[in-house]
């Protein structure tokens, strides 16, 4: 566990990362990709491969996977084959992938403390809520936003601030928990501090992203952010 030499405020809402975060998915979206690669007579990756193109959202993932399979694609092209993904993304949800350590445990505590939660993710609003209620967590969350929701995905700032309007509680009292560039930067376009937690998506080490605090998984996170309320 790392800590910003600052103390952050002990925040009134956390908003969460999706994937890489609460969800290890990338088995089922390495599933996806292989489904739609192979049914264009491409070869498969591995999900160690798949897992390096997660994080910007859908037609962002089958760009880069038809890009690293030699056959990159723009335009009008690439906008049909993300409709042909579409159906196929939405077939892979919950087969393959778990919960990240830790993740039922905080957001109970979190719960119990009487801090509103939300997920704001770049996966689509459907597959994002689905995917929620296969692992019981929906019940817990005051909102959720997805990638559809909103103009801009992250880093754009826009699912935060949705989010944080639907629980109506301003930037100030609101802390971002992601795993990634992206969650960094859009905490940081919101104006609001950031925890990473290890063992993401990220192909950049999580210590190097500039965030407040970073976590070894999130069963660490409500006793960092005591220690941190008690700092302030």
């Amino acid at each position: 566990m790392t800590l910003d030499l600052n103390p952050l405020p002990f925040p009134r809402a956390i908003l969460f990362d999706l994937d890489g975060t609460l969800i290890d998915s990338a088995p089922d979206i390495t599933a996806a990709v292989n489904e739609l690669l192979v049914g264009r007579d491409l070869p498969p990756f591995p999900v160690e491969t798949v897992t390096t193109m997660i994080g910007d959202g859908m037609p962002k993932l089958v760009e880069r996977a038809f890009e690293a399979s030699g056959n990159p694609l723009a335009g009008r092209a690439l906008e049909q084959v993300v409709q042909d993904m579409t159906p196929i993304y939405l077939r892979h949800l919950t087969g393959r992938s778990s919960l990240m350590p830790g993740v039922r445990e905080a957001l109970a505590e979190f719960h119990m403390m009487g801090i509103a939660m939300a997920v704001t993710t770049n996966k689509p609003q459907r597959a994002a809520r689905e995917v929620l209620l296969h692992f019981g967590l929906v019940d817990m969350l005051g909102a959720i936003v997805g990638g559809d929701a909103v103009s801009h995905k992250k880093p754009a700032p826009d699912a935060l601030l949705l989010a944080l309007e639907r629980l109506r509680i301003g930037v100030e009292g609101a802390l971002m928990v992601g795993d990634s560039k992206a969650d960094v930067g859009a905490a940081r376009a919101a104006g609001l501090p950031v925890a990473l937690v290890r063992g993401g998506y990220t192909q950049i080490p999580v210590e190097e992203l500039g965030a407040d605090l970073v976590c070894d998984s999130l069963l660490q996170l409500p006793s960092a952010l005591q220690a941190l309320r008690k700092a302030a």
